[in-house]
């Protein structure tokens, strides 16, 4: 009986040893890999604006932790690795950690973006894709995720020197809003500025959004050009790119070929020729949280 008990005891001890060093090695951080860059491409299409698609290293996937489903960890509440500002390689300062969140700290200065602000985005390009998160916005506060981006840069008319587009120019918007206080609630079409909202072209119905200061879900569904959005596990609106329907739907926006021809030339081949492009966050000025960020790729 002795015998038994010190073999039990040992086994234990054993277990709980192993058990310790497992837990340690699934908290160790990711070493995030790289892909090499490719050479910028000049697209002058005749008829448009030319520009140039700017292409950085990228995040190598398989260095990324999944999690049951299969969905990549873009985000783990730790680490800002593998993120960086737009047009930019490292991580604007206004963007930080907090309470496992990624946090904006606003300047109030709406879409004009400070030096130590803008935009940011998960450096590596994604084709057909299941992206969820949660946010949660700031009182009065505006921001918006981007997904099918690309970094594009133009010459100045003026000096001649580059210069980076905003990310909107290539990116469909899921608009991120205090829908109570934020006029942009207001203007718009029949609400297609609100929360989850394909921003200026598609209203999100139901509008189901939590208010200021709580925590909302957000899924964008992109497969094969069918696009979808979520919010708060309902979907509230579906359309297709790459279609006349979209087309049209440009050419009635604020992106239209008259008002701001690169802009439409960027978001009528939504994803450029490979259909694939960055997932970013919005400075759009205003205190802002995203976390638990992962994207399951669809093959």
């Amino acid at each position: 009986m002795k015998k038994i008990l010190l073999f039990t005891a040992c086994a234990a001890a054993v277990f709980a040893f192993a058990s310790c060093k497992n837990k340690k090695a699934a908290e160790a951080p990711v070493e995030i890999k790289w892909t090499e860059a490719q050479p910028n491409l000049v697209v002058a299409h005749e008829g448009a604006p030319e520009y140039t698609l700017v292409r950085k290293a990228q995040v190598d996937l398989a260095s990324l932790k999944q999690d049951k489903d299969g969905a990549y960890i873009l985000f783990d509440g730790t680490s800002l690795d593998g993120w960086r500002g737009y047009g930019k390689d490292t991580i604007p300062s206004r963007w930080t950690l907090e309470d496992g969140a990624i946090k904006f700290s606003g300047t109030n200065t709406g879409e004009g973006q400070t030096g130590e602000g803008g935009d940011i985005i998960f450096a590596k390009t994604f084709k057909d894709f299941e992206l969820t998160l949660e946010w949660k916005i700031s009182e009065g506060g505006n921001s918006g995720i981007f997904y099918l981006a690309q970094e594009v840069m133009t010459k100045d008319p003026t000096s001649g020197a580059d210069r980076y587009e905003p990310i909107y120019v290539s990116s469909p918007e899921y608009q991120v809003l205090d829908n109570e206080r934020h006029p942009d609630a207001k203007l718009g079409q029949d609400g297609n500025r609100m929360s989850a909202s394909l921003y200026d072209m598609i209203p999100a119905k139901p509008q189901n959004a939590k208010p200021a200061g709580e925590w909302n879900t957000a899924k964008i569904l992109v497969y094969q050009g069918t696009v979808a959005h979520f919010q708060n596990d309902k979907k509230v609106l579906e359309y297709h790119l790459w279609t006349n329907q979209w087309t049209d739907m440009l050419q009635g926006c604020k992106f239209s070929q008259a008002a701001w021809p690169i802009a439409f030339e960027l978001l009528n081949n939504c994803g450029g020729d490979n259909h694939e492009g960055y997932i970013g966050f919005q400075d759009h000025g205003n205190d802002v949280w995203y976390r638990n960020i992962r994207v399951k790729v669809l093959d």
